[in-house]
């Protein structure tokens, strides 16, 4: 194994420390849970909205401006939760 000085590095080198602590199982376990229940609530808010939006639809009551209002808050709640979920 080589040996490096840090306080006189190579050219065109860099170099970095860092310290981590190392997850453990039960922290793992409480992200993993967290992450399912932030799933599970995402997908049940999309089929709630969904649902009342999609009752709205063939309602009697409703005007064709507040139907065409109506369709697209699925659309974009689905949009928003995925690309939240998709962290991008």
């Amino acid at each position: 194994m080589n040996n490096i000085d840090l306080n006189n590095p190579p050219p065109n080198h860099k170099y970095s420390v860092s310290v981590e602590r190392e997850e453990t199982d039960i922290e793992r376990n409480v992200r993993l849970f967290k992450d399912v229940e932030l799933f599970s609530v995402a997908i049940g808010f999309v089929i709630v909205i969904s649902w009342l939006c999609f009752n709205a639809v063939p309602s009697s009551t409703t005007s064709p401006e507040e139907k065409k209002r109506v369709m697209s808050i699925p659309s974009a709640a689905t949009g928003g939760i995925i690309g939240y979920l998709v962290r991008k």
